[in-house]
């Protein structure tokens, strides 16, 4: 399904306010964001092999209850986004975008949910990209 060096992830489900700290902290940006991902350790190549994820249930809700699925349906998209973007994927071209959701949607339907990111229904995308900051740490740059 995903071929990735990565050997260690942790994933944290954190409400609105909280990641509205973490997006300011990290990305000097205003308000909540739906993903940040944090790229912790490297191998030789400088692929990760350790990082975490930080989704936000608040925005998960919403747009959830906006489309008509299940929370854990886009809380499950947000988290397979964060680690596609640890595994290497990147979304800021419209090729790599539509490259990194069609791969979303591949991951979700061969775990018997189906697609949940819908970019031909006027869906707007997920963040876009990885920052790389001095200490090493690559994140998601929101959009």
């Amino acid at each position: 399904m995903l071929r990735s060096p990565l050997r260690e992830l942790s994933l944290a489900v954190v409400p609105g306010r909280q990641m509205a700290v973490l997006h300011k902290k990290f990305l000097h940006k205003t308000g909540p964001t739906d993903v940040l991902t944090f790229e912790l350790e490297h191998e030789r190549r400088g692929r990760a092999v350790s990082g975490e994820i930080v989704v936000c249930s608040t925005l998960a809700k919403a747009r959830a209850r906006q489309l008509g699925h299940p929370l854990s349906h886009e809380l499950l998209l947000y988290a397979i986004h964060g680690l596609l973007h640890l595994s290497g994927f990147d979304d800021r071209t419209e090729s790599a975008f539509a490259a990194m959701h069609a791969k979303e949607d591949e991951i979700l339907t061969r775990l018997g949910i189906g697609p949940v990111f819908a970019p031909r229904s006027g869906r707007l995308g997920l963040h876009a990209g990885r920052l790389r900051l001095r200490n090493g740490v690559r994140k998601c740059r929101s959009s």
